[in-house]
């Protein structure tokens, strides 16, 4: 019988699951043995588990799982250097030249372990079955529009939270705008026919924020773009890969410029094809952004984990579009599980 196990996150911040009890539900009668990690974060409550039919462990017990089993989490593992001798479906941010991301391929040949990355579950033509994107992009935008109003007072971004939901979100936000007394800035979102770039405009909107949306084809000069320093916000919302332009060089810091805030969406410091090279290293809920110029403020908010803020409702989108595929557990070899294990391989062969 194949056997999911659902770990508990254990990085600080992480509220979501990509499996919620009414997809264990149909896990468990299509025949497929769930175990779900207790967790104190977790933002869907462990009874509606219990309720599905699940076996209930105590949190960060999968290194004891049976050896079968599909180890299943959202972000990254403890960093303990520990051989993988499991199969681990999460985002392991391992194959684009990250530098964690090595090590973590290490401990998987060491293990003798596989893992099927969420962000190359993808269908025959290539396209992601599942993604966090829209509420990243919603979430995204939002911290980045609480920097320009902390510029506004001369402040910086503060620390930032969960909201119980995209209303509380919006109704804190809408009021820190306004207690700037200035007119909202304008924004310029490439990647916008995408669903975090969708999600980051319909926040801009719903904030009377003027948006300038943009994708491929007015990306495809390969740049400059003086456009992206005509406005005051600029939301990255394209995953880094070859190919992908340079958007903002480092010499838009010293370079006349509108913009002062910078939401990197996709998040790609570690990789060698961040398209926002004027920053190197994540962002944080305590600390939301990295102020890169002071002369001409800029500040880059690049967290790498922005749906948490909404936990409950990008859980339920994301599992949805999971569970379909989930379902196929069983034939793990095939399908999307089968084209995320040999990227994998191809990976751990360029060891």
């Amino acid at each position: 019988m194949t056997h999911l196990w659902v770990r508990a996150e254990q990085r600080a911040n992480e509220e979501r699951t990509g499996l919620i009890p009414e997809g264990a539900a149909a896990l468990v009668a299509a025949g497929i043995a769930v175990t779900v990690e207790e967790s104190a974060s977790r933002a869907i409550p462990i009874d509606g588990y219990r309720d599905a039919g699940c076996t209930i462990a105590t949190p960060h017990s999968w290194p004891d799982a049976p050896r079968d089993a599909i180890i299943f989490g959202l972000k990254e593992l403890p960093e303990d250097g520990t051989p993988l001798p499991h199969r681990h479906i999460m985002f392991g941010h391992a194959f684009k030249g990250q530098g964690a991301g090595c090590a973590l391929l290490q401990r998987f040949k060491a293990g003798g372990g596989t893992l099927y990355d969420l962000e190359y579950l993808v269908d025959e033509d290539g396209r992601r079955i599942a993604a966090f994107g829209y509420w990243a992009g919603y979430a995204g935008a939002a911290v980045t529009l609480k920097a320009w109003a902390a510029q506004q007072r001369g402040a910086i971004c503060g620390r930032v939270a969960t909201y119980p939901g995209k209303d509380a979100l919006t109704s804190a936000l809408s009021s820190e705008l306004d207690a700037t007394g200035k007119p909202r800035p304008s924004a310029l979102v490439i990647g916008a026919l995408g669903r975090v770039g969708r999600g980051a405009a319909d926040i801009c909107e719903a904030m009377g924020v003027s948006v300038t949306r943009w994708d491929m084809a007015e990306t495809a000069s390969g740049g400059p773009f003086p456009e992206i320093l005509s406005h005051d916000l600029f939301l990255n919302c394209i995953l880094a890969r070859p190919g992908t332009p340079v958007f903002v060089p480092h010499s838009a810091l010293e370079a006349p410029r509108r913009l002062t805030a910078i939401g990197d969406i996709a998040c790609d410091p570690d990789s060698d094809y961040n398209p926002v090279p004027v920053y190197d290293r994540a962002t944080t809920w305590d600390q939301p952004v990295l102020r890169v110029a002071t002369n001409r403020v800029l500040d880059v908010m690049a967290i790498d984990n922005l749906p948490s803020m909404l936990p409950v409702e990008s859980s339920h989108d994301y599992a949805a579009q999971l569970l379909p595929s989930l379902l196929t557990l069983e034939d793990i070899g095939a399908g999307v599980w089968g084209r995320a294990r040999q990227v994998f391989e191809r990976h751990l062969k360029e060891l």
